[in-house]
């Protein structure tokens, strides 16, 4: 267990060096010049020069790198061109909102996915089955910035149940944090129902029908029991590993969201920085959300070895 998990964090630390690598390239490779949106109208050849000189953008690669890589170990990622706001104050007030819609949304997620998953096990084809299978079909096919366009007409600009945009901090009360977090939550919650569902439908069928679940009800065991305690674990890997890359992929994935419902999230925020040009925040902001992708997913690697004993055996 202990090899295992050392090889999967020198396996980790390796991907994150190769993802700063690549999110230094960042500024390297976009479009432009970021000397062109820092002067703006004061762009000369000679002022650029000194910038160039002052942002260390004159030097060799490696040396940018390695001077670059040396303030993000120490917390410094650079300064906004535009706002003159640090990136890691930028980073720390997206981030908790990203967050908190992760947490919102997949919690609603498993809340109905799993028991409805569990319910059509028992009885493949019946009425509720084919229901559920239906109706998440279709939420797969819907794309999530029409979920949101719809409970924003309806359920904000209709019955006005809730707020259409904006964001309130959980410092000005839960109530209205959570009134604010609702729709975007639902809008990202839908798709990962659809995922959840079908994934653990189809390995609790194929669970209920191994030798040990027919030797459990031979004893006379209730069928609730044998659903919780002996067919939801082993069903429960395909689960989690689609939860780690749907959590992962939810850090940026969630901008169309953001945007719709205006809530300065990281996927907002670096959508703002792409589109204004401002190079630090978009190198910032991609390399946090590369790594908090491939540390979700470290973590579920690390899950399935306490869950699954074919994991640890191997």
């Amino acid at each position: 267990m202990t090899r295992y998990i050392g090889a999967r964090v020198v396996q980790l630390i390796v991907i994150i060096f190769f993802i700063s690598v690549v999110a230094f390239l960042l500024v390297h490779l976009l479009p432009g010049d970021p000397t062109v949106s820092i002067l703006g109208p004061n762009d000369t050849v000679q002022a650029r020069a000194e910038l160039l000189r002052q942002l260390g953008l004159n030097k060799p690669l490696p040396v940018q790198y390695w001077t670059w890589i040396s303030n993000v170990f120490h917390g410094n990622l650079g300064i906004s061109f535009l706002t003159h706001q640090t990136v890691s104050n930028a980073i720390g007030v997206a981030f908790p909102i990203d967050l908190e819609l992760i947490i919102v949304s997949q919690l609603m997620a498993f809340l109905v996915s799993v028991p409805l998953a569990l319910a059509a096990a028992l009885r493949p084809n019946a009425i509720l089955d084919r229901v559920a299978t239906t109706s998440t079909y279709g939420m797969l096919a819907i794309p999530t910035f029409v979920v949101a366009v719809v409970l924003v007409l309806v359920v904000a600009v209709k019955i006005h149940l809730f707020p259409a945009t904006g964001y309130n901090p959980i410092a000005q009360g839960i109530g209205p944090n959570l009134r604010s977090v609702l729709l975007p939550s639902i809008s990202l919650a839908l798709g990962s129902v659809a995922i959840y569902y079908r994934l653990l439908r189809a390995d609790l069928i194929a669970t209920l029908q191994e030798d040990f679940i027919t030797m459990a009800r031979a004893k006379g065991l209730s069928t609730r029991y044998i659903m919780l305690r002996h067919a939801l674990r082993p069903s429960s890997f395909a689960l989690l590993a689609g939860a780690g890359l749907s959590i992962g992929s939810l850090f940026t994935g969630a901008f169309v969201v953001e945007l719709l419902f205006q809530l300065p999230g990281i996927g907002f925020q670096l959508i703002a920085a792409i589109n204004s040009r401002d190079y630090l925040v978009v190198q910032g902001m991609a390399l946090v959300a590369a790594i908090a992708y491939v540390v979700i997913n470290f973590g579920v690697d690390v899950l399935f070895t306490f869950l699954d004993p074919r994991v640890r055996r191997g």
